[in-house]
């Protein structure tokens, strides 16, 4: 999680984040070593007695459906909505888009081997469903380094040709590497 803190920390330089799904804290730890005002949030109580006690404060045990004390700069959620059922995938959606208006976001596409996932989707899945509260991947910036399908979501205002012009340059691009490589 170190790398991920690094990247968070110089590529879009919140002052506060929130981590969902956040497990043992680790990101949580990481990105306060860095001088962000991280917390974070484990649907699991029991998994919150193993974070570092000196991190402990700064997570709590909730559902992520469940309305958060206070908005953040930026909102983490890694490979945890594929647990879920999908509606409460969607509800959790619609609960950090009310907390953030940037959404650190992944969810495997594939992985349907784990019994504990129940709700995989693939990527445009979700990106339809942050498009329906207003958010939509951020095309410019590359969330590989977290996993190949991760995205940033925006809550974002643009006009619709704009954001479509975005898209189409990084469809260009991904058709001429393919080209390239075939």
């Amino acid at each position: 999680f170190g790398t991920i803190a690094d990247r968070i920390a110089s590529d879009i330089a919140p002052q506060t984040v929130l981590d969902v799904g956040c497990t043992q804290g680790v990101l949580v730890e990481s990105l306060r070593r860095r001088g962000i005002e991280a917390y974070g949030v484990e649907a699991s109580g029991c998994v919150i007695e193993s974070i570092h006690p000196e991190f402990r404060p700064y997570c709590w045990a909730g559902s992520l459906t469940a309305s958060f004390p206070r908005r953040y700069d930026l909102i983490v959620a890694l490979e945890l909505v594929e647990h879920m059922t999908a509606e409460q995938a969607e509800l959790a959606v619609a609960n950090l888009c009310q907390h953030s208006d940037d959404i650190l976001f992944s969810s495997t596409p594939a992985d349907y081997k784990d019994i504990a996932h129940i709700n995989v989707q693939p990527p445009d899945y979700w990106a339809a469903l942050f498009a329906r509260r207003g958010f939509f991947r951020d095309t410019d910036f590359d969330a590989s380094f977290i996993m190949p399908w991760a995205a940033r979501f925006r809550r974002t205002d643009e006009p619709v040709p704009r954001l479509v012009g975005g898209y189409e340059r990084r469809l260009w691009l991904l058709h001429q590497e393919s080209k390239a490589t075939r």
